[in-house]
């Protein structure tokens, strides 16, 4: 003898064990979660509250007033490097405009190019930010390292045009052609 099993019994089925095995056992008092660190703040306070809906935080580095200023963005799913870098290239939204942020990343093309070797971000750089002498040059370079540092899976950033390396400027001013941290712009980053 056959036994059939009709579309309301699989229901069934299926809702009882949802209800009943879904791993997640009962507790008979609240308790505070604490978020995983890796989906928190790197330093410093945002300038602004993120307003949009998202899981993942990712943190652009903006500029007010000659200083770095953090800016935590939400995104359903984390972005690739690429896809971090074109976020911080698109500039601050309506509201981080509102609240004073601009970006010192201007040009036609700022960035042609990146690739992720190890920990490093090596990005290849246009014209319009290779040796512009831009008085505001610091802080656009400020901007890509401090984005792109905030990832975990980049800890330094290098900076080629053409091909060839670039001694890029430091918070103090002075010039280095070796790979570059958050650190190198913590003078210029605003903690508020």
């Amino acid at each position: 003898m056959k036994h059939r099993i009709g579309l309301a019994g699989v229901l069934t089925a299926a809702v009882l064990y949802a209800l009943v095995g879904c791993g997640v056992p009962d507790e008979d008092t609240p308790r505070r979660v604490t978020p995983p660190r890796d989906i928190l703040p790197a330093t410093g306070t945002p300038a602004t509250a993120p307003t949009q809906a998202g899981t993942v935080v990712e943190r652009l580095y903006y500029v007010r007033d000659d200083r770095l200023v953090p800016v935590d963005r939400r995104l359903w799913t984390a972005p690739s490097a690429a896809a971090h870098l074109e976020l911080l290239l698109a500039g601050p939204n309506n509201e981080e405009q509102d609240a004073g942020l601009s970006s010192a990343l201007t040009g036609a093309d700022p960035i042609v190019g990146l690739r992720i070797v190890g920990n490093e971000a090596i990005i290849d750089v246009g014209d319009s930010l290779a040796g512009a002498g831009r008085t505001d040059e610091i802080l656009a370079f400020g901007q890509i390292v401090a984005t792109l540092t905030t990832r975990p899976d980049i800890d330094r950033v290098t900076f080629r045009h053409n091909g060839d390396g670039l001694g890029i400027p430091r918070a103090d001013g002075s010039l280095s052609r070796t790979p570059l941290t958050a650190g190198d712009y913590a003078a210029l980053t605003s903690t508020d």
